[in-house]
C-alpha cells in the first residue's frame, strides 16, 4: 500500500523550540575561491518568508513565497510516495517529479501498474503512462556506463556524466563537444552539450591575520580553509552536531579542504573567520573530507566558536537568518534556493537527481543538479527547499565567469541555464550515522 499525502520530515520536525535531529538517508566546476540537544536561543520563525528569501522567489522563480512553501512541501510529499514505490514496485514504478507544480508520477505497464495508478491518484498526483520502468532506465544507465569504460579516453574525457531523466523516460548523457559517438539506446535529443569543469587554482594566506568577532556563523556564511600556506575561499553549510562525540560541527564541501589526507588527524587542516578577505581565528579543524564519488567535510567547531555556530539559520543577504525546520529529498522540479558568499542568495529548479557528473578528476555520483548559477566561494554553501535542509553546493557549470549576469543572460537566450551540482545531505547522513543538522520549528 502507498502511503497517503503527507510529508513526515518536515511534519516530525513541527515541534516548539531548537533541538538537534538525526534524519537518515532514504533514497562542473569546483566553487571553492582561491587566494540535535538544545542549542543557544533565536527567535521563532516567522509564517511569512524573510524578506530576501521572498525577494529572490519572486525574481528567480517568479512565484508567489506561498507558492514557493506550497511547492516545496509536495516535493516532499512526492518524496515519500517514491521511497515507497521504488520498493513495493519496481516493476512499473517509472519516476515522478514536480510540473510547474503539479505532482506527477510515471507508470510502466504491468501487473501492478492499476495499483500504483490507483495509489497515486488518491494522493491527488497526476499519473502519465510510459514505456520504461525507473528500474528499465536504471539498467539503460549503467549498461550506458559499462560502454563507455570501453571507449577511448578521447571520448572518455569528454562525457561528464549521465543521469535517469524520468520526465523524458529515458537516459540524459552531459558532453563537452557535441558529435561523440553513442550507444543506440541513447536518444541523440537527450545528449546535453555543457562547459567542461575546471578546478580552481589556490592562493597564501594573506599575512596579518585580523582579531575575531562574537557574531554567530549561519550557512552560506564565508570562511577560510588553510593548511601549509595555502588557503580556499569557502561558504559554512549547515551547523549541526555529531552526536556520536557531542561535537558542534559545520557540513561544507569536501573540496573547500586544502590538505585532504589530513582530516581526523592532530595536523588537520582548519577553517578561519574572514573579515572581508583577511582570514582570522581558527574556527575549528576538519574531523572528515570526502572527495570522489561524494563531496562533503564534516568541520569540527572549536571550544572556543561553539556558541556562535549552535544556531540553524542560513544566510540571506538584508533579511534576517531563515532557521531550518527539518531535512528534506532532492526531487525533479522542486523549488530550491542557495546561499553563499559570492553570489548571495538565489533559487531556481531542481532538473535532475541521483546523477553522475565529472568533476575535474573525480566521478561525482548521487548528485542533484538545479538551473542556479554559483561562483567560485559558494562552494560548501546551503541548498534549501522551503524551509528544509537539501544539500551543499559543489560544482557549476559556469564557474569560469566573474558575475552572474552574463551566463543568467546567455542562459534566458538559449536556453542553456547555468548549473548548480549539490551533494545531498541525506547521503551524507546515511553515510555518518549519528550525524545530525541543528533545526527549529515554530
Amino acid at each position: 500500500m502507498l502511503p497517503p499525502r503527507l510529508s513526515p520530515l518536515r511534519s516530525a520536525t513541527r515541534k516548539t523550540g531548537i533541538r538537534r535531529t538525526a534524519l537518515a538517508a532514504a533514497a562542473a566546476i569546483l566553487l571553492c575561491v582561491p587566494t540535535a540537544a538544545v542549542a543557544t536561543a533565536e527567535p521563532d520563525q516567522s509564517p511569512d518568508l524573510p524578506a530576501g528569501l521572498a525577494a529572490a522567489v519572486a525574481r528567480d522563480l517568479h512565484i508567489s513565497p506561498e507558492e514557493y512553501l506550497q511547492r516545496a512541501d509536495l516535493a516532499q510529499e512526492v518524496a515519500t510516495f517514491t521511497t515507497t514505490a521504488q520498493r513495493d514496485y519496481p516493476d512499473v514504478f517509472a519516476g515522478s517529479w514536480l510540473d510547474a507544480g503539479r505532482a506527477v508520477v510515471a507508470v510502466a505497464q504491468g501487473s501492478s501498474a492499476d495499483t500504483v495508478k490507483q495509489a497515486a491518484e488518491s494522493s491527488g498526483f497526476t499519473v502519465r503512462n510510459v514505456a520504461k520502468s525507473e528500474a528499465a532506465l536504471r539498467e539503460e544507465k549503467s549498461a550506458f556506463e559499462r560502454w563507455l569504460e570501453g571507449q577511448p579516453e578521447a571520448v572518455r574525457s569528454l562525457v561528464r556524466g549521465a543521469v535517469i531523466d524520468t520526465v523524458n523516460n529515458t537516459v540524459a548523457v552531459r558532453v563537452d563537444q557535441a558529435g561523440l559517438p553513442m550507444p543506440s539506446f541513447i536518444d541523440p535529443a537527450r545528449v546535453i552539450v555543457t562547459a567542461p569543469p575546471m578546478a580552481n587554482e589556490n592562493a597564501p594566506i594573506p599575512a596579518g591575520e585580523i582579531a575575531g568577532t562574537n557574531r554567530a556563523f549561519t550557512a552560506g556564511d564565508g570562511y577560510a580553509s588553510g593548511s601549509d600556506g595555502v588557503s580556499l575561499r569557502c561558504s559554512l553549510g549547515f551547523n549541526g552536531i555529531d552526536h556520536r562525540t557531542g561535537d558542534t560541527v559545520n557540513i561544507t564541501a569536501g573540496h573547500c579542504n586544502p590538505d585532504i589526507p589530513s582530516a581526523g588527524h592532530g595536523n588537520a587542516a582548519g577553517i578561519y573567520e574572514l573579515n572581508g578577505n583577511q582570514p582570522g581565528p581558527l574556527l575549528g579543524v576538519f574531523e572528515k573530507s570526502v572527495l570522489g564519488e561524494q563531496d562533503y567535510s564534516i568541520v569540527r567547531i572549536s571550544d572556543r566558536a561553539e556558541g556562535q555556530f549552535s544556531n540553524s539559520g542560513v544566510r540571506i543577504p538584508g533579511s534576517a537568518p531563515m532557521v531550518i525546520e527539518g531535512v528534506g529529498t532532492p526531487v525533479v522540479g522542486a523549488p530550491v534556493c542557495k546561499s553563499g558568499m559570492r553570489t548571495g542568495f538565489s533559487c531556481g529548479v531542481i532538473n535532475a537527481v541521483d546523477q553522475t557528473v565529472r568533476v575535474g578528476d573525480h566521478m561525482l555520483s548521487q548528485s542533484f543538479s538545479a538551473n542556479i548559477c554559483a561562483l567560485p566561494g559558494d562552494s560548501g554553501g546551503p541548498i534549501v527547499t522551503g524551509r528544509l535542509a537539501l544539500g551543499i553546493s559543489s560544482a557549476s557549470s559556469v564557474a569560469d565567469f566573474s558575475f552572474c549576469v552574463i551566463p543568467n543572460l546567455i542562459g534566458a537566450i538559449t536556453g542553456d541555464a547555468p548549473q548548480l551540482f549539490g551533494q545531498p545531505l541525506d547521503v551524507v547522513f546515511s553515510d555518518n550515522p549519528g550525524l545530525a543538522v541543528f533545526t527549529n520549528s515554530p
